[in-house]
């Protein structure tokens, strides 16, 4: 090998290996021109929804951030929101003579391009983009939703910056006036989501693989930007530890339990042997945030503990757990979001390992 040739191997092995380096650290740009979200302004950041209370509507941005914000009902004596948003809805900044959003739809990190959907009419999402990234070696995946045009392609790698689409109203319910881009980060519970979702839902058509919006449980985007702002050496795994824990279940082992393999960090005391049930920590919303080992032997997923609240908690957890103390349990889709995490050998033929 030449010197020339060699100094050219060595220089492309350099930037690759910064590339790469650079992909440990969590390294996050909003993905449009609207940065209220940096000055602490949401009114000019978020898309408003419109919202009915005692037959009175209002139209909040606060309906667009990240959490349960959606969906008010008198409980208890006190207003409690319902439904879960799992991103965060951008409003655009640009529009042209007809009303349309022009605004682009860039990636908030390096990665590749996983998965796109261009039928505007094959979920609540729209068209939209999932790109994955990988930090400190596991993997997560930003979401970008309501699209007009999509400008990529699975299998692409893309820069921070780099164009992903148009921001547009496609998907159910999303009209020119509430234009918006949808936009989430995600750990992904389980490459084997296509043949749960053909057991619980036989009669609904996946058309999005493994990049179905329920295979994808959000964090707190807009409260994770911030963060960065403050410590830029912040991580994933230490964001989520200031999560609040909201219930646990124990869940069998599985020969197959990936979500402790695809993050290690959740895993807490792990044994030498192995374990015979897992211990999870979950989020209201249903994300999980810790794991751990146990030696009591359960047959299907149980409640091991429940925040105290004065609500049922069908309404405080997306309808995975019901009722309060020591009556709470796990309702038929917090099974289902179980068997999902735990068990893909029950799924059918071919999917024990």
């Amino acid at each position: 090998m030449s010197g020339a040739v060699r100094l050219a191997a060595l220089f492309f092995l350099a930037v690759t290996a910064a590339a790469y380096a650079e992909d440990d650290r969590v390294n996050l740009a909003l993905p449009t021109d609207n940065t209220a979200l940096l000055r602490g302004d949401g009114a000019a950041f978020y898309q408003v929804v419109e919202r009915n209370l005692h037959g009175v509507i209002s139209y909040p941005w606060q309906g667009g951030q990240y959490g349960f914000v959606r969906d008010p009902r008198e409980l208890g004596g006190e207003t409690v929101y319902t439904r879960f948003h799992e991103g965060m809805d951008i409003s655009p900044l640009h529009r042209d003579a007809k009303g349309e959003p022009l605004d682009e739809v860039r990636a908030m990190a390096g990665g590749e391009v996983v998965y796109t959907s261009e039928h505007a009419g094959a979920s609540n999402y729209g068209r939209y983009v999932v790109v994955e990234h990988r930090w400190d070696g596991c993997p997560y995946y930003s979401l970008y939703a309501h699209l007009n045009t999509i400008a990529v392609a699975p299998g692409q790698r893309v820069k921070q910056g780099d164009k992903l689409g148009v921001m547009g109203h496609t998907g159910s319910g999303i009209t020119r006036e509430r234009a918006h881009v949808h936009v989430e980060l995600n750990l992904l519970l389980s490459s084997h989501f296509e043949a749960w979702h053909e057991k619980f839902f036989p009669t609904e058509i996946n058309r999005h693989g493994i990049y179905n919006g329920i295979n994808l449980a959000g964090l707190d985007l807009p409260r994770l930007f911030l963060a960065l702002r403050s410590d830029s050496s912040l991580t994933i795994p230490a964001f989520l530890r200031g999560e609040e824990i909201f219930y646990r279940v124990l869940v069998p082992n599985s020969p197959d339990f990936e979500l402790a393999r695809r993050y290690p960090w959740m895993v807490e005391g792990l044994p030498n042997e192995n374990p015979v049930s897992w211990e999870v920590s979950f989020a209201r919303s249903g994300l999980p945030l810790r794991i751990a080992p146990s030696h009591r032997a359960v047959q299907t997923a149980e409640i091991l503990w429940l925040k105290s609240t004065a609500i049922d908690a069908r309404y405080l957890t997306r309808e995975n757990v019901a009722g309060r103390g020591t009556s709470a349990h796990l309702t038929e889709s917090g099974k289902g979001l179980m068997q999902l995490l735990s068990s893909p050998e029950s799924f059918g033929p071919g999917f024990a390992r």
